[in-house]
């Protein structure tokens, strides 16, 4: 767990924080808390948020909060006998809509090593699950939510442009 320390008007007030930057301290879980869930992330609550809206206006049909897919089953360490846990990756919504397709998403706002490696065991093991990864940026979408690729090469071709600007200068 990693503290941060922010100065107010003079005064310490400490933010406990997670290992991926979430402020994690009670008036926070209290914030990205939703029909008696809590969401580990605030995108992944605003993200909820914005398919409830679908599923009232009747796009979407159904949402699974944190379906689990299972990429290396336990097994015995031939060594010493040692069990070994079995691997999941577990992801942010399993969304059906109202003409029963069936798309699995995980909301992303800079993904670590592992979620990467994750990500790429899962698509093999699971070529016919409709996956995404999503991400948010008014910038980039109308809406704000986007396919986090799309947005990686967006971003990366508006930094080629600025440095090409630098360049020229």
């Amino acid at each position: 767990m990693i503290i941060n320390r922010i100065v107010k008007l003079g005064v310490r007030e400490i933010i406990k924080r997670s290992k991926h930057n979430v402020d994690i301290s009670p008036s926070a879980k209290k914030k990205r808390t939703l029909n008696g869930h809590e969401f580990s992330s605030d995108l992944e609550f605003r993200y909820y948020k914005y398919l409830l809206d679908l599923q009232e206006q009747g796009i979407v049909k159904n949402i699974e909060l944190q379906p689990k897919y299972i990429l290396q089953e336990k097994y015995k360490r031939k060594s010493d006998g040692k069990s070994i846990l079995a691997i999941y990756y577990i992801s942010d919504f399993r969304i059906t809509y109202s003409d029963d397709s069936v798309k699995v998403v995980d909301t992303k706002g800079d993904p670590d090593n592992m979620a990467v490696l994750k990500r790429k065991i899962f698509e093999k093991l699971y070529p016919d699950v409709d996956f995404h990864w999503i991400a948010y940026s008014k910038q980039d979408s109308d809406i704000g939510w986007i396919e986090y690729d799309l947005l990686k090469k967006l971003r990366s071709a508006r930094k080629k442009a600025k440095d090409k600007l630098k360049i020229d200068k």
